[in-house]
């Protein structure tokens, strides 16, 4: 029983510095890596039609603007509400712009965590406030 309780702390062991490793190696390519999976979530959007007038809107992002604020300003679609979009299920969006929505954290409109894509509608910059 001995050397059944030793190797059963050596296996443990061993599983624990593998999932150490794998952890470590994820961190790199951590996007959307540590992000519990969703099947719908609260996205907002920036659609420019130029590549020139989302430019300027990253540049307002960078700059410390608030998500919603700068949607209001540039952004060309429907989504007046800061670019709220609302709650999206996975499979209602643009696939381009769905991969991009899911592999994001949340986070807030006045310090947003974005990401910009092109799709056949235009430059969207893509923030997501949940997950469920």
């Amino acid at each position: 029983m001995g050397k059944n309780n030793a190797k059963g702390a050596a296996d443990k062991k061993g599983k624990g510095k593998e999932k150490e490793k794998a952890g470590d190696s994820s961190k790199d390519g951590d996007k959307g890596k540590g992000l519990k999976p969703a099947n719908s979530i609260n996205v907002r959007h920036i659609l420019c039609e130029k590549f020139s007038k989302k430019e300027e809107a990253l540049e307002k992002l960078r700059n410390g603007g608030k998500f919603d604020d700068v949607a209001r300003e540039y952004s060309e679609d429907k989504a007046r509400q800061g670019g709220s979009l609302g709650w999206k299920v996975r499979g209602s969006l643009d696939s381009i712009f769905e991969k991009a929505a899911y592999d994001l954290e949340p986070s807030t409109t006045n310090n947003p965590k974005y990401v910009d894509v092109k799709t056949s509608f235009g430059y969207h910059i893509i923030m997501v406030e949940g997950r469920k």
